[in-house]
């Protein structure tokens, strides 16, 4: 069975960001550090943490799938999660410093591109096995160490270091358990397994289509519905 190229694995990812980019608002202008917003940002870190709580869930999902049918997967995954498991409490920090208290946060509803992304990972999970989430998890964590911290640092700059402390914890732990190279030994051996190199790619297609239009509808709900009120 073929083995997944992770130099192939990556430039598509780029591409297909690229793509993204070009499409939505400020996008691109975020990914490099030459933009940000208020708004933008505090719903952006609200999302973070609200889709890091349904991710520990699917994951735990794709663990259950494992089953004993891959003892050496299943102990991957089970490490991820152990070490994922709390970081949602990283951002809440910031988000209380931006004065979000918990109540509001835990009142807040996922946006519709999110709840589309978890609920196309739990279905696939369902008939494909573990393969979808641990390619989902590896595109985290690869977006995450390249942009994260170009993010990170315009938030700091734009409203002050103190705003940001959870989130540059999170990243410094990130980097600390190298969860980019765990990822992707955990993917390689799920889709050696459990799938196809064609497959992941297809996979990995659809869940930056959908980070598109988080970030799409992350802009609507903020500067988007701000600009129409002014209007």
């Amino acid at each position: 069975m073929s083995k997944l190229d992770r130099d192939r694995l990556e430039s598509l990812a780029a591409e297909l960001l690229e793509k993204q980019f070009k499409r939505v608002p400020k996008m691109r202008e975020l990914h490099r550090g030459e933009w940000i917003d208020r708004d933008y940002y505090i719903r952006h870190i609200t999302e973070t943490v609200l889709r890091i709580r349904l991710n520990n869930e699917v994951d735990s999902y794709a663990l259950y799938k494992v089953g004993s049918q891959d003892d050496q997967l299943a102990a991957k995954l089970a490490r991820y999660l152990a070490e994922e498991f709390g970081h949602e409490n990283m951002f809440t920090r910031d988000l209380q410093k931006f004065g979000l208290t918990i109540e509001q946060l835990d009142a807040t509803p996922v946006l519709i591109s999110t709840a589309k992304l978890m609920g196309y990972l739990r279905l696939e999970a369902d008939h494909a096995g573990p393969a979808p989430t641990t390619i989902w998890d590896w595109f985290v964590e690869w977006y995450s160490d390249r942009y994260n911290p170009v993010i990170t640092d315009k938030a700091a700059e734009e409203f002050g270091k103190e705003y940001v402390h959870g989130t540059q914890a999170h990243i410094a732990f990130d980097e600390q358990h190298d969860h980019d190279e765990l990822m992707f030994r955990t993917v390689s051996r799920a889709v050696e397994n459990f799938s196809t190199p064609e497959k992941a790619e297809v996979y990995l297609t659809t869940f930056i289509d959908l980070i598109g239009d988080y970030f799409a509808e992350l802009y609507e709900v903020t500067v988007g519905a701000r600009e129409a009120v002014s209007a």
